[in-house]
């Protein structure tokens, strides 16, 4: 079977980073025709910055990047220099990339490659706010039928939220795109908080990225050590969520993985729950669905995975 050809939208981001990495270690599974960068963990020149360090780090400077948008579709942007450290990519000190950034805009990348591909080719794979998302539908909307699937770390319920007591980041950062995603009508898989908190960093899995012996490896365990700090503090569990790298897996072995198809809307006017995303787990509303809400992870077959593919790096 040939490679799904996926498009990755990101603003990494450690654990971005690492998604990246198991992306680009598997190209017989993922075809990766580019990563689109967009402000969220930090801001956009730091995060098509970072995007091209981990292009290099995997030694495939090759990987095409585009910057995207700056800022939410009608908000101030909120960061998290608090989690991720002020460059996003917090831990050893990195060089600058040297590889390219592409001319073109992100948002016009993926309205030009999903229009130049077969309908149901192509996946989108959102790791942080969906404004280059939710910015391309608008401004084409013949492209939404195009979409294969949405396969997208973002959102909680059972879990509650990340950034406020309702709502995880990603979808916090912008909750007006998220709801253009979410009515959009294309197919969507969610990797929420209740599957990612479930993806833990213990000690003994960090060490089977150190002893990989390699510089990826090395970077990787690297990566964890400094945010899992915030993580094991903010939830003393033993240690911290690998969010965004659950995407990337589903794509390779969606096995591990056990969710159900449900309605999930996206809170845009309230206060108290902004960005919440209200998934109707128990089918209680005549919501049609919208949404594959992940729910359950096979965790030490996700870090197997990630140690076996980030060893071919």
């Amino acid at each position: 079977m040939a490679p799904r050809k996926i498009i990755i939208d990101t603003d990494p981001g450690q654990d971005d980073a690492v998604a990246i990495l198991l992306a680009l270690a598997s190209p017989d599974d993922l075809d990766v025709l580019g990563v689109t960068a967009v402000a969220g963990n930090v801001p956009l020149p730091l995060t098509q910055k970072n995007a091209r360090i981990v292009c290099e780090l995997a030694g495939m400077p090759e990987t095409k990047v585009f910057s995207g948008c700056d800022a939410p579709i009608s908000r101030k942007l909120v960061t998290a220099e608090h989690v991720h450290g002020k460059t996003g990519l917090d831990g050893p000190q990195m060089a600058d990339p040297t590889m390219p950034l592409q001319d073109q805009h992100a948002v016009d990348f993926i309205i030009d490659t999903l229009r130049d591909h077969n309908a149901g080719t192509v996946t989108l794979c959102p790791l942080g706010p969906l404004t280059n998302i939710a910015t391309a539908f608008e401004k084409a909307p013949d492209i939404v039928g195009k979409v294969q699937e949405i396969v997208l770390m973002g959102g909680g319920f059972f879990e509650g939220g990340n950034i406020t007591p309702a709502a995880e980041f990603n979808i916090y950062v912008d909750p007006e795109a998220a709801k253009i995603v979410f009515d959009a009508g294309a197919p969507i898989t969610m990797m929420p908080l209740d599957v990612t908190h479930q993806a833990l960093t213990t000690q003994a899995r960090v060490d089977a990225f150190r002893n990989l012996g390699t510089p990826v490896g090395d970077m990787v365990a690297a990566w964890t050590d400094f945010f899992e700090r915030f993580d094991k503090e903010k939830y003393g569990s033993e240690g911290a969520p690998l969010h965004d790298p659950c995407v990337i897996a589903y794509l390779i072995q969606p096995e591990l993985f056990e969710g159900r198809h449900i309605n999930v809307e996206i809170e845009t006017s309230s206060e108290l729950t902004l960005g919440m995303t209200v998934a109707d787990w128990w089918r209680v509303s005549d919501r049609p669905p919208n949404a594959t809400f992940m729910r359950q992870i096979d965790a030490d077959g996700f870090f197997a995975l990630l140690a076996d593919r980030l060893a071919r790096l």
